[in-house]
């Protein structure tokens, strides 16, 4: 299965280069893209010089999200004229930046002047490449995680053919605050936007480090998965999306909360009250944009990791992802959707021993895991749930035990469902090429320390980015 999956991804992104010779520097190969130009680092992980990869790290895409663009969708870079002069101004790009700001969050860990992306090429390649693009979103639930603990850099040493990007985004309440006050002068979904605004600088720049626009390939895990989903049905359809294939591995999809729902409203409050905002004689937001790091780094703490994220906010996503599929309202690209088999332990809320009967994987797996969505969990829906997976002692139960019962349930709500309605989605909408799988091969290392959650959520990413296959 390993063999089989690796082959079949990089079979999507490969194709053939005509290398020419490169710009250098002191510094290393230099990229020039007219407003700016870039020295890359050749150097291997492992410290080995002169390496068949390039490196470019921490490139913006677009303007730092600082003061009035706090809380704003992401504003483009002035790429109307040269900016340098390449004799004497290159600016150093082989290190990676710091990640956005996490959560939890500590002051001097991240950064709000994220908004950059990485990218690994074959050294050997040119703007007259042309070769296939793989953009890889990370996961994190949307509150925490960096590009920078998913390198690319195998994938381009071992398939010398591919460009591999690697891209920042706003996480946690710096990406998705939602709340009225937002509504009137912000924008919900920053990060959704930041990933947009990412896939569109590859579309414009791409090319100059060896890779075809016309060949780009988005690619997430969890979050990441979710994330190219709405990259996917983003707008409705109405625009055209800025690549070709799109890969989405354990698709995380949590319950939406409405962005203007009393709960949204209750978040904001005591975001806003953490930071020192909630006695803001104008308004609040206003406060929020001029309020330091350190206000902020308080703000994110107070909330629960996770309580915020996407939602539907009319315009970037104007309807439920599983709505806009349903409706077609979508642009149809090749897929590649899959999940690990044990994908729902991980979201059970609990251990085996815990689960007994029906209140157990209410209270764990549905109140625990979505507290803010428990007005929507009335009594009829939970027992269409649970008539829908039939008890363990029913005739013809395929579930030897609660615990069974409960992480397929968490499974399929945030997983398995996703994979199956995109796929049969993408094949009446005409998509040629839909595939979808299942990881069956557990990771040593998480098995021996919870070998209760078997082949759990992420035991594919330590295959994809452990640097050995």
């Amino acid at each position: 299965m390993k063999g089989t999956l690796s082959v079949f991804i990089f079979s999507i992104l490969l194709n053939f280069a005509y290398p020419t010779a490169a710009v250098t520097s002191l510094l290393g190969p230099v990229v020039d893209l007219g407003y700016a130009a870039y020295a890359g680092n050749t150097t291997s992980p492992a410290g080995v010089l002169n390496g068949s990869v390039t490196f470019f790290g921490g490139i913006p895409y677009a303007q730092p999200p600082l003061g009035e663009l706090r809380f704003r969708a992401p504003q483009m870079l002035d790429e109307t004229v040269p900016g340098h002069d390449t004799k004497t101004t290159i600016v150093d790009a082989m290190n990676f930046a710091p990640p956005c700001i996490q959560q939890p969050a500590k002051v001097g860990v991240g950064s709000e002047d994220c908004l950059k992306l990485n990218i690994w090429k074959p050294t050997s390649a040119t703007a007259n490449s042309r070769l296939p693009v793989v953009v890889y979103i990370f996961g994190g639930g949307f509150y925490v995680g960096g590009p920078e603990g998913y390198p690319l850099y195998d994938w381009v040493a071992q398939h010398p053919d591919i460009v591999g990007v690697g891209i920042s985004y706003r996480l946690n309440a710096l990406g998705f605050l939602s709340g009225s006050a937002v509504a009137e002068n912000g924008d919900f979904n920053a990060g959704l936007l930041d990933q947009r605004a990412a896939l569109e600088w590859v579309q414009r720049h791409i090319g100059k480090f060896g890779g075809d626009p016309e060949r780009v390939t988005i690619m997430g895990e969890s979050a990441g998965g979710a994330s190219v989903v709405m990259q996917t049905v983003a707008y409705a359809g109405a625009r055209p999306v800025p690549f070709k294939q799109a890969i989405f591995n354990s698709i995380g999809y949590d319950p939406m909360l409405d962005p203007l729902s009393p709960l949204a409203e209750e978040l904001y409050k005591n975001f806003s009250s953490a930071v020192g905002c909630s006695n803001s004689s104008d308004n609040t937001l206003a406060c929020l944009r001029t309020a330091s790091t350190e206000s902020i780094v308080a703000g994110i703490n107070i909330i629960g990791n996770g309580d915020i994220g996407p939602t539907v906010d009319g315009t970037f996503l104007p309807d439920l992802p599983s709505h806009l599929l349903r409706d077609g309202r979508f642009n149809a690209v090749d897929i590649l959707a899959g999940h690990c088999t044990n994908d729902g332990r991980t979201f059970a809320g609990g251990q085996p021993s815990q689960f007994i009967t029906d209140a157990d994987i209410t209270r764990l797996t549905f109140h625990t895991r979505w507290p803010y969505v428990d007005a929507l969990q009335t009594n009829r829906t939970l027992e269409t749930v649970f008539d829908f997976y039939p008890k363990v002692n029913a005739i013809g139960s395929p579930f030897p035990t609660e615990y069974d019962r409960a992480w397929t349930i968490a499974g399929d709500v945030v997983f398995t469902c996703m994979d199956q309605y995109i796929a049969d989605k993408m094949l009446s909408k005409g998509a040629k090429n839909v595939y979808t799988f299942r990881w069956n091969t557990p990771d040593p290392i998480l098995l021996a320390a919870s070998p209760y959650l078997g082949v759990m959520h992420t035991s594919d990413l330590y295959y994809l980015f452990d640097g050995t296959k």
